[in-house]
This record gives structure tokens, C-alpha cells and sequence, in this order.
């Protein structure tokens, strides 16, 4: 007889495991963090040869660089958790969120960096053990290097920048983080801890019962700012954003390959032969993105991953419209899921094309959760009971829509404005 499985809580705010899978539309969830991001070569494919086993074959990358294996059956997932158990795979046991922490797949290897941000990460980690912190709490720990983590949607941002103090700290607020001040990286990990028990402290005593910092109000977020004694500071000046696929300098004269994947979707195989790739060609590690695809580090010739990444499927096309779209799994493959996000986003992603060339962003959501991209977008689509979207201009799937289209609707109505300043007026009127 197999073992029974763990009970997932039903409350909001809590995120899956590998100890605690998510039932969903296409069967169990299991979502496995990376410890600090980083999955060797050997486990990468162990990950891969078990979505092959045990699940649907089927893995996401997701926007916080975790990989989700899709279709686990209950019969088939005592040995699955046995399997990553070994590997070291599976997250500490506990009720607060798996991995705190979030750094750039380029840290260690990116010669724009201040700092290495992965230290910092781990010490952040070790001195935040906060009880009774919601499971989707998690902090940014930017090196300040080729990609900004501001609009991660993190609860905390570190942001390495230039000074005697050189870690801005921002909370997490709906327009973007509200950067209260800066600090030495020494005293970081200690800041990070006392902003955190904060919030707890903030939920256990019934003052709010919000589970992100971003959905405090001003006064509760400035209750927070006040427990910290941070040196003054300016907002960090905004970078470039990242590259979303291609080829990027590392340290020591090598490259790293950022293989993007459609809407954070790959098989089992694909996953496998990366790790092939990057055992011969790279460093050994593949490094799960934020931008839904794979890093893999210390390329010395790119001319054969190239190819071979493109043939496996990957995107490896910086014009490809497709990475200026987000998309969650949709249904039926969450449960949740009111529309086939990536199968209605692929079409979109052709009919607004030169809005995408142009710098548009476009986010398609199953439902108002909004997994796939917390931030805003320039254009977010949110699926309805009846399949058709409530479209949100400039926001999130949890604002309200000003629109509620079918498909070919939406699909005309891109084609059909010439950029992307048309397009918010003609989203805003109804179509002739």
C-alpha cells in the first residue's frame, strides 16, 4: 500500500512543495526550489528522468526560478518525494516558504555585477528563520548586475548599488518597491530579519491579514521602515532589463546560454538534454531563470548549443514575439484555470507582434491570481468563467478589467492598432 499523501493546507498564501504537492487540474503538483538556484547537471536530470516517471512529462519553469513537475499520480508519488529526497532535493520541513530568497540565474558569473549575490542570499536565509511568515513571502537579493530583480515582485528588494552603504532596501508597495533607505551587506541578513518578524508580528496581532508586504497600507508599511535604521537613500537608478534568450559574458572569457522556453513550459526531455549540453559544453549547472527559461554557464563555444537548443525546441530568437508574453499553465492543467492560457497566448503573441517589437508587454492569466507575471503589464489578459478575457491596461489580473472580450476579439483589436499608444484607446472602446 502506498503512503498517503501529505495534506495540503486550503488556505490562501501557502505554495507548493516536494512535501506538499498541489492537486490540480492535470494531477499533482510538485514544485521543486533549486537550492540556491542552482541544479547540477546529474540533478537536473534526475528532476527530469522523475517528471518522466512519476508525472506527465511535463515541468515549468516559474517566475521565482523553482521547476514544477506536472501530472504526479498519487500512486506514483511516495516514490517521486523518496527519489528527490535522495538527491537532496526536497525543502525543509516546516510552514513558511520554501526557499526566502531569489537571486539572479547570472550571479557569480556576471561581469556587470557589484556583488556576488548568492553569499548574501545564504545569510539572509540563515539569520531570517521568521515563524509564522506566509508561504509566498520571499525576498530579492540583487547584485545590481545584467538582470534587476525590482520588478520581481518580491516582498523585500537588496539592491547592491554604489556608496559607503551599498544595499538599497525596498518593501514591496503596488506601484513597485518603496525603497526606505540603505545598509551595509554585513547588516543585511539582520534588517531582512527584523522587517519580517514585522509582518508577522503585524498578522498575529490581528492588525492586517494580508499575506504580501505589497498589499499593506502607507502606514502599516511605514510601522515597518520604522524598525530598521537605515542610511538615507534615493531610489536605485533603473537598469536595462535582461535579455530574454541568447548569450551573455561570464567571467573567465566563457558564455552563458539563457534558453528561453515558451510561457516557462518544457518536457522532460528537453530538460534532460540541457543537462547533457551543459555536463559537455558548460559548467555543469543549469540555473532555472525568473524570465521562465534555463541558464546554462560557462559556454566556451556557442556554435553547437546554439543549434542544438533551437532544434530541441528552445527559443534562442531575440525577435521571437513570444518572450514578451507571459502565461500561466491555464487549464486544464490548473485547476484554477478558467481558459488555455499558452494555447490562446501563442496566437496572441503573432497578432500583436509589432506591438511586442515595439516594447509591449503582454500577460495571459488563467485566472486573477496572476502566477505567471505578479507585476504589472502593459496589456493583461484574465480568463472568465465563459472563456472569454476581462482585460486590465497597465495593471495586474487582480485589478479590475475595463473590458471583457472574446479571443478573436482581443486578437482584432491587437492586429488592428498600429502601436502601442493606439492600442489603449482602442481597448478602451468598443470595436465598430
Amino acid at each position: 500500500m502506498s503512503a498517503p499523501l501529505p495534506q495540503a493546507p486550503r488556505v490562501r498564501g501557502w505554495c507548493p512543495g516536494v512535501r506538499r504537492p498541489m492537486e490540480t487540474g492535470d494531477g499533482l503538483l510538485v514544485r521543486v526550489h533549486p537550492p540556491g538556484g542552482v541544479l547540477g547537471a546529474d540533478e537536473a536530470r534526475l528532476v527530469a528522468e522523475a517528471a518522466r516517471t512519476f508525472g506527465n512529462g511535463l515541468l515549468d519553469v516559474t517566475a521565482r526560478g523553482n521547476l514544477q513537475i506536472r501530472g504526479v499520480r498519487p500512486a506514483t508519488y511516495p516514490a517521486l518525494l523518496a527519489r528527490l529526497d535522495e538527491a537532496g532535493l526536497v525543502e525543509p520541513e516546516g510552514d513558511g516558504p520554501n526557499r526566502l530568497t531569489l537571486v539572479s540565474p547570472f550571479s557569480g558569473i556576471d561581469p556587470a555585477e557589484r556583488l556576488d549575490a548568492r553569499p548574501l542570499a545564504a545569510a539572509v536565509e540563515e539569520a531570517a528563520d521568521v515563524r509564522d511568515l506566509p508561504g509566498k513571502v520571499f525576498v530579492a537579493v540583487d547584485g545590481g548586475g545584467i538582470m534587476p530583480l525590482v520588478g520581481s515582485g518580491a516582498d523585500i528588494v537588496l539592491t547592491a548599488v554604489a556608496g559607503p552603504t551599498p544595499i538599497a532596501v525596498g518593501l514591496a508597495a503596488p506601484e513597485g518597491p518603496r525603497w526606505i533607505g540603505a545598509t551595509r551587506a554585513g547588516d543585511a541578513p539582520e534588517v531582512v530579519r527584523a522587517l519580517l518578524q514585522g509582518f508577522a508580528a503585524l498578522r498575529r496581532d490581528g492588525r492586517t491579514g494580508v499575506g504580501r508586504i505589497r498589499d499593506l497600507d502607507e502606514a502599516q508599511r511605514a510601522v515597518l521602515a520604522a524598525r530598521v535604521a537605515l542610511a538615507p537613500r534615493d531610489a536605485p537608478p533603473l537598469r536595462p532589463a535582461c535579455p530574454r534568450t541568447g548569450l551573455v559574458p561570464s567571467h573567465g572569457g566563457t558564455l552563458a546560454l539563457l534558453a528561453a522556453l515558451a510561457f516557462g513550459r518544457c518536457n522532460a526531455d528537453q530538460l534532460a538534454r540541457a543537462a547533457d549540453w551543459s555536463r559537455a559544453h558548460g559548467s555543469g549547472e543549469i540555473r532555472p531563470s525568473p524570465s521562465r527559461g534555463l541558464v546554462l554557464p560557462g559556454i566556451p563555444d556557442p556554435g553547437i548549443i546554439l543549434r542544438e537548443a533551437e532544434a530541441a525546441g528552445f527559443i534562442v530568437d531575440p525577435a521571437d514575439p513570444r518572450l514578451a508574453v507571459s502565461a500561466c499553465p491555464g487549464a486544464p492543467s490548473c485547476g484554477a484555470g478558467r481558459v488555455p492560457a499558452p494555447s490562446d497566448a501563442a496566437p496572441l503573441a503573432e497578432a500583436a507582434s509589432h506591438l511586442l517589437a515595439a516594447g509591449l508587454s503582454l500577460h495571459v492569466s488563467g485566472c486573477p491570481k496572476g502566477c505567471a507575471h505578479p507585476g504589472r503589464a502593459d496589456v493583461t489578459l484574465v480568463g472568465q468563467e465563459d472563456g472569454c478575457y476581462g482585460l486590465v491596461p497597465g495593471g495586474t489580473a487582480r485589478d479590475p478589467a475595463v473590458l471583457r472580450l472574446s479571443l478573436d476579439e482581443v486578437m482584432t483589436r491587437l492586429r488592428e492598432a498600429p502601436t502601442p499608444g493606439e492600442l489603449a484607446r482602442a481597448l478602451r472602446e468598443p470595436a465598430l
